[in-house]
């Protein structure tokens, strides 16, 4: 899918927005007057200019697929969603690229169901990470490869947000453990899940020796 620039009429002026040949999206590109980044937005956009792997150790994405964790549904992946697109395109309403991102990725889950018996883990996470680029790519362009690793790293945690956030900020030193920061507590005001250090409770196989 490609992007087509909007021209306006017989001046030939180029607007200052992207239409999506999808689903008719516009997406305005001018800010001054637009979409405010929340703390939590601010957060998640950080995260894209860190290096990747940084909770690899802590939430083994491999092993979610080798365990067949990716066939039990994560209630909390649509929220998730919603804030990670926010903050990348610094829209507010981003519901429509969100449905469409989502809907990819749960056709994808309820087919591996019924295949999930007759394809190696490694081949269901190749045609996962496929199926969701190509889904984000014609929003995110460049950041679409980082996007569905960060994609990956949430649903591998298997954590709500605010847990997922205090650990990401933990490891990379912008918060102290078991502390829910105002940034986290506008996430969502129905998450009751406590904070808690992430050593104990996160990698079940967590050896206390290493």
């Amino acid at each position: 899918m490609q992007w087509t620039k909007v021209v306006a009429g017989k001046n030939s002026h180029k607007l200052t927005s992207l239409k999506c040949p999808l689903c008719k999206y516009c997406i305005n590109q001018d800010f001054e007057d637009g979409f405010v980044l929340s703390k939590a937005h601010k957060y998640r956009l950080q995260c894209y200019y860190t290096e990747p792997g940084c909770l690899s150790d802590i939430f083994s994405v491999q092993r979610y697929w080798k365990s067949h964790r990716y066939l039990q549904p994560n209630r909390w992946l649509q929220s998730w969603l919603r804030r990670e697109i926010q903050a990348l395109i610094q829209e507010e309403d981003v519901d429509i690229i969100m449905h469409h991102i989502l809907g990819t990725i749960d056709s994808f889950l309820t087919r591996s169901k019924q295949q999930s018996q007759r394809k190696t883990p490694e081949a269901v996470r190749e045609e996962f990470q496929s199926l969701a680029s190509d889904a984000a790519r014609p929003f995110l362009a460049a950041r679409t490869d980082r996007f569905v690793s960060e994609v990956e790293l949430f649903l591998a945690s298997g954590l709500n947000i605010e847990a997922y956030d205090a650990v990401y900020k933990q490891r990379l030193g912008w918060s102290a453990p078991g502390v829910t920061s105002e940034a986290e507590g506008e996430v969502s005001e129905h998450q009751h899940t406590p904070v808690i250090p992430y050593l104990y409770i996160f990698d079940e196989e967590y050896d206390e020796n290493d």
